[in-house]
């Protein structure tokens, strides 16, 4: 990129860099007799096997739980995310089977759903390349929401740190996105001007908000179904339908700012 273009990439973790949401489903989901082993598999395996529950009653709280996932409200400071997922299969065990309590239960659950989601984690190939290729222009930064620990132990298990010159969780921060204040602090970090970068990621109220609260270059939405709704709000200044897309999204933004700076060069000349 040249002098008065594009100097750094900010991106979204998760649905944009890893379909998070996918390995979510395959830890909790039902999984048919015929698919590989998956997280929910695990889960019913032990709950049949170890503590003798029926198949149906097995999926009823996978069910339940992911329910709860959807829904979830997580305030770090009344509660760490272990123990409130906890809580979830906590929950879900005692409204399909009833009786006491089992928290061991409700834990051993968690952590494997948690372990075998976090196996699924993965930066494609693909992605990768493009990262690699990308760093060689601009300057990448990883800008994630979330719980500190959750997200962290995703960046660890997707092993996508030697792509960016810099990771930013906002659980560790004073505001997540879309707050003004972590996207300032992330162009502090690597040196670089809010009107110098641009924000990649799939959620309109943190990422294309945030981008366009914090006065970025760009804002690039990853809608991978491209079914835009009329009164789309905020708007992005681009919409791309696979993170593979940005190249050229940010090809183009360069041919235009080159395109700018000859006319303002020749209206200059004409003075």
């Amino acid at each position: 990129m040249g002098a008065h273009g594009v100097k750094a990439v900010f991106f979204d973790l998760d649905n944009t860099l890893v379909d998070t949401a996918a390995a979510g489903r395959r830890a909790i989901e039902e999984v048919l007799p015929l698919s590989p082993p998956g997280p929910a598999a695990a889960v019913i395996s032990v709950l049949q096997s170890k503590h003798h529950y029926g198949e149906g009653e097995a999926r009823v709280i996978c069910d339940k739980v992911q329910a709860k996932l959807l829904k979830e409200c997580h305030d770090p400071a009344k509660m760490c995310i272990t123990d409130l997922r906890i809580s979830h299969w906590e929950e879900a065990i005692q409204e399909t089977i009833g009786g006491e309590v089992n928290r061991n239960l409700a834990a051993e659950c968690y952590f494997l759903w948690k372990t075998t989601r976090l196996q699924h984690l993965t930066l494609a190939e693909d992605t990768r390349g493009m990262l690699t290729e990308l760093r060689k222009r601009v300057r990448l930064l990883l800008l994630t929401n979330g719980d500190k620990q959750t997200q962290r132990e995703k960046i660890e298990a997707c092993a996508c740190q030697p792509y960016f010159d810099a990771i930013v969780v906002g659980g560790e921060q004073k505001e997540e996105k879309p707050a003004p204040s972590i996207f300032h602090y992330c162009c502090d970090l690597l040196g670089v001007q809010p009107a110098e970068c641009v924000m990649v990621g799939d959620s309109l109220d943190t990422d294309i908000q945030g981008g366009l609260n914090a006065g970025l270059k760009a804002t690039v939405w990853l809608n991978k179904a491209m079914t835009t709704p009329v009164d789309t709000s905020p708007v992005p200044h681009y919409i791309i339908s696979s993170v593979l897309d940005l190249p050229a999204v940010l090809q183009k933004m360069e041919h235009k700012i080159n395109a700018n700076l000859g006319t303002d060069h020749m209206a200059s000349s004409n003075e």
